[in-house]
């Protein structure tokens, strides 16, 4: 029985799932926009909206250590200071006066090899190109 068990496992040992969960947030946060699997999308949607909103919290906060320790925080997440700029820099300030819900999702259908669900995973209100 799997009562209150959390977290789908993906197939993968827990150091594999943790890089792979950040793999795809970084990948998220650069490109604003990826195609990945439901199963790993949905993974990933509840802690990169998280990041997103430490980071809101980090700048509106008048004191200036807390924004050097949401950056701290974000850096721990990521593992990438290209990320944490950009969300920072760039993604909390446009989210500046939404209460959440950063992340949508798309399904796009089954994919052609093994008919996984797929699924496009985009920030809001992001500028098209």
């Amino acid at each position: 029985m799997r009562h209150k068990v959390a977290g789908k496992h993906l197939g993968r040992t827990k150091d594999q799932r943790k890089m792979l969960r950040r793999n795809l947030i970084n990948q998220l946060f650069r490109h604003e926009r990826i195609t990945t699997t439901e199963a790993k999308a949905r993974a990933i949607r509840a802690e990169a909206e998280k990041l997103i909103t430490v980071a809101k919290k980090g700048r509106a906060h008048p004191n200036p250590a807390r924004g050097v320790h949401a950056r701290r925080l974000l850096l721990a997440r990521l593992s990438n200071p290209e990320s944490v700029a950009k969300v920072y820099d760039e993604l909390a300030p446009r989210y500046e006066t939404r209460p959440g819900g950063y992340i949508r999702l798309l399904k796009l259908g089954p994919r052609k090899g093994d008919a996984a669900p797929m699924v496009m995973v985009e920030l809001v209100d992001r500028e098209e190109e």
